[in-house]
């Protein structure tokens, strides 16, 4: 998307997260708590329990979750079938850890929600219902199958005291004991983690889909710019085909009036220059119907990048033979080897024509100055013009929308070199930043950058 900022700062020319990656940080969440909570069972609240594989349960998962991570940096890509496999992994430990911890009957029971919950947001629907089932699976096991409870052996004295102010009254709660007490703490501790979990899922799903809203309406943007351009392909193709007979009309005229007013030197001068343009016409128009039948690879030469923007800027002279140009070029010796594809010429040109137009009343030269390192080449190109602002700056570089035009200049364009250099250039990987310039005398400074290993040779 081509943007135009009326300050001095430049403003640039304008993949669903890996749902392994999202599931990876959650479980490092997830192995923490379970060692703090055991942890806390063993040494604090003394509760007997089998300590031992329950320790190498959340080994085992953290060992899965460094390999996952490693796989994940080296570039891995999961399928819907890989992270479910991963939730199951989930599951099981969490399923292992309830069997040495009473079962149901544990209030870390409901941690069960978070794994289908997870799904449903990250997976097909079938994934979904299979994870639904296993927990349900896994849930009903310990039902019937667990290792009950043991009552904790600490003192949970001063909580159970808060607790039972809490509850208005000491009779109730005493009946049940510590193990109510320790109920309770375990309701509020599995609460705080459901909460944490949730949150940080859900808004991490949100930023996930306004990512993807922005990607989706840059795609849009895009595919309707390329509408455009395959409809302006299609006419100038057109245009070309019929501007050849003209143009052979108006170069034997040319021809014929340098016959007939030979001694006129000022005349023959006015001439050469016209026959000059016509066949740069005739050139342009050559290439745009050869291009029609030729692949990419054909329409590209190999040339330094020094000599290539000279060349470049050589060709422009010709077509602006009164403009005047101050070229610096500068850069790692030697140059590196590009591609000159024609489409990137043409829209370098088509920028010089836009500097030239806006800095046409000016008798100072025009500033073209290119420099470049291994990696990329930046084209900055000064003028003295009015700079940009009021309509322009809304609506410049939109198809069909000239600068020119919106000055009221009789000689104004049609409003799209603009617009295809842009493309050209972003199709090259390349952006286009025009901003003001901060100097008191005005002007506009566009600046191309190109990376070069799109276009080395």
């Amino acid at each position: 998307m081509f943007r135009v900022h009326q300050t001095h700062a430049p403003v640039v020319l304008s993949s669903t997260a890996n749902p392994l990656r999202r599931l990876v940080t959650l479980r490092r969440i997830e192995v923490l708590t379970q060692a703090v909570v055991l942890v806390l069972a063993l040494a604090w609240l003394k509760i007997p329990l089998d300590g031992v594989p329950m320790i190498a349960a959340i080994a085992v998962l953290a060992a899965v979750n460094f390999v996952t991570q490693w796989w994940i940096d080296k570039g891995g890509s999961p399928t819907a079938n890989e992270v479910f496999a991963h939730m199951a992994i989930d599951v099981a430990i969490l399923a292992v850890l309830l069997y040495f911890a009473g079962g149901p009957a544990n209030p870390f029971v409901s941690l069960f929600l978070l794994p289908p919950t997870l799904a449903a947001a990250m997976l097909p629907a079938r994934h979904a219902w299979a994870m639904a089932g296993l927990t349900l699976f896994a849930y009903t096991f310990l039902m019937f199958w667990n290792l009950p409870l043991p009552p904790p052996q600490g003192d949970l004295a001063q909580f159970d005291a808060l607790l039972a102010r809490a509850t208005g009254g000491t009779h109730t709660h005493a009946a049940h004991g510590s193990g109510f007490a320790l109920h309770v703490l375990g309701m509020w501790l599995n609460f705080v983690i459901s909460l944490g979990v949730v949150a940080f899922f859900l808004t991490r799903m949100a930023a996930t889909l306004k990512n993807r809203e922005r990607e989706l309406a840059a795609a849009r943007e895009a595919a309707l710019r390329n509408e455009q351009i395959l409809s302006l392909g299609t006419l100038a193709a057109g245009a070309a085909h019929q501007l050849g007979t003209p143009l052979a009309t108006m170069a034997v005229v040319i021809h014929e009036l340098e016959l007939q007013h030979g001694d006129d030197a000022e005349l023959q001068e006015d001439l050469l220059l016209l026959r000059e343009q016509v066949d740069r016409c005739k050139q342009t128009i050559s290439q745009i119907l050869a291009s029609t039948g030729q692949g990419r690879d054909e329409s590209l030469r190999s040339l330094a990048l020094d000599d290539y923007l000279q060349r470049l800027l050589d060709d422009w002279q010709v077509i602006r033979p009164h403009a005047r140009i101050s070229v610096t070029l500068q850069g790692e010796q030697p140059p590196p080897l590009v591609t000159a594809e024609r489409t990137l010429e043409q829209a370098l040109l088509n920028l010089l024509d836009n500097a030239a137009d806006a800095h046409a009343a000016n008798p100072e030269a025009l500033r073209f100055s290119a420099s470049w390192d291994s990696d990329s080449c930046r084209i900055e190109i000064f003028d003295r013009g009015p700079g940009i602002g009021g309509e322009a700056a809304l609506r410049l570089g939109q198809a069909f929308f000239s600068s020119k035009r919106a000055a009221h200049d009789q000689a104004g364009g049609i409003g799209i070199g603009l617009f295809l250099s842009n493309a050209t250039i972003e199709r090259c990987g390349g952006q286009v930043e025009l901003f003001n310039r901060s100097d008191p005398q005005g002007g506009a400074c566009t600046r191309v950058t190109l990376p070069l290993n799109r276009l080395k040779a």
